[in-house]
């Protein structure tokens, strides 16, 4: 369990990795919270006063969100005005030293401080520079506010969340960030292995609607093809039968994929319908797919009259792919959730404990490991930071006197 004062040394493939991260909420955060968890020491600069919005978006303890406590485990806070050339400079010296800089604002505001590519790529030819908007840095689009629900919208993905004829729905967390940022982080461990052979610095000009796009599988090339526009088809899988969500006798719904053709066979002979699973017509995906609608109404009659325990049990027998649909509670009851150390609990600095999500992936030899907790304090670790790149203290206290860091002494 993790104390809220130890800050272990950094372990894991990325140790010694300098990262610098700009920006706020989820995209650019969750990117530089992945590579934190690997080794990296990142540096996460927040405005003065108000810090990352994210410290106060949904459920707070104690006055900040739980959710912070994830979003920016293993980082230290440095608050600046960027405002101010005084920290605008001090980024650019921070970045003089930097690996990898993340940013998430939009397109032209970092250009607007001085601390665009053509800067800081200059002062550091080896830094990789990951920017993450809602359009890209080109386009028609560049300019244009862009959030993560706006992209799962341009992207498609949007238009296939729902029941056929009624309102597309939200996937119902924030996946386009998400997104986003795992692409960013693939983006960097691509260009710092190129840097090895290169030696130089490269950006990654990730957008929140090209990533959800890159995750829409055949939807493009069957419409090019076919001319086909891929609806909604709620819990099933078009194309793809049987795969759904049926409803059982004690009111819960079990997901079955019996769509292997083996498996198809397996799963209506422990139905007791031999009769379809030994029909040469349902012997493959394509003649399934045709009586989809058969072959679902069949499912469901059988669900129809167990409880979701008694069929996950008969579809385990059968090696049936079966599952049901988790509330956040049976996450954190399930023993292979424990298992796997997917709930890792920490030590609060109220000595209260809170379960927050492990870390992935696992990696057998130099694993990921949770060395500090998020900073509580904004700018807590801003003196360290500066004592880092040689300010004195005297030139630190100057600087808070001035309104352009903040931070108490460490």
């Amino acid at each position: 369990m993790t104390s809220p004062t130890e800050f272990l040394p950094a372990t894991g493939p990325l140790a010694g990795l300098k990262v610098l991260e700009l920006g706020q909420l989820i995209a650019g955060p969750f990117a530089a919270k992945t590579l934190a968890d690997f080794g990296a020491d990142v540096v996460k600069i927040e405005p003065l006063g108000s810090g990352d919005p994210l410290r106060k978006w949904r459920l707070l303890k104690d006055g900040t969100s739980v959710w912070w406590q994830v979003q920016s485990r293993n980082k230290r806070s440095l608050a600046l005005d960027l405002k101010a050339a005084e920290a605008q400079a001090i980024v650019r010296q921070l970045a003089a030293e930097a690996d990898v800089l993340i940013e998430n604002f939009r397109p032209g505001a970092m250009e607007g401080w001085g601390l665009g590519p053509e800067e800081l790529l200059a002062l550091n030819p080896r830094l990789v520079m990951l920017r993450i908007s809602g359009y890209g840095q080109t386009g028609p689009y560049r300019d244009k506010p862009g959030f993560g629900v706006v992209a799962e919208a341009m992207s498609g993905l949007r238009h296939l969340t729902a029941e056929p004829g009624r309102v597309p729905v939200r996937v119902g967390v924030s996946i386009g960030d998400t997104l986003a940022s795992l692409h960013g982080v693939i983006g960097i461990l691509m260009a710092l292995q190129e840097r090895q052979r290169s030696g130089q610095g490269q950006v990654i000009d990730v957008a929140l609607y090209e990533a959800v796009f890159n995750c829409m599988e055949s939807l493009l090339p069957e419409y090019s093809a076919f001319g086909a526009v891929r609806g909604p088809a709620g819990s099933a899988l078009p194309g793809i039968a049987p795969s759904n969500a049926y409803r059982c006798a004690d009111g819960g719904y079990a997901l079955i994929a019996g769509n292997g053709d083996s498996i198809f066979k397996r799963l209506m002979h422990e139905m007791g319908r031999d009769d379809l699973g030994q029909d040469p017509a349902l012997g493959d995906n394509a003649g399934r797919v045709a009586r989809v609608a058969e072959i679902d109404a069949a499912i469901g009659a059988w669900t129809a009259q167990l409880t979701v325990d008694e069929v996950l049990a008969a579809l385990d027998r059968a090696s049936v792919p079966a599952g049901r649909i988790y509330t956040v509670a049976d996450i954190a009851a399930d023993p292979h959730y424990q298992a796997r150390g997917m709930i890792e609990q920490v030590r609060l600095d109220d000595g209260s404990t809170l379960a927050v999500p492990g870390i992935i992936p696992k990696l057998s030899r130099t694993p990921g490991s949770h060395r500090r907790n998020a900073p509580l304090g904004i700018g807590q670790d801003t003196d360290a930071v500066l004592r880092d790149i040689g300010l004195s203290a005297d030139q630190i206290q100057a600087l808070k006197d001035r309104g352009i860091v903040a931070g108490e002494p460490t």
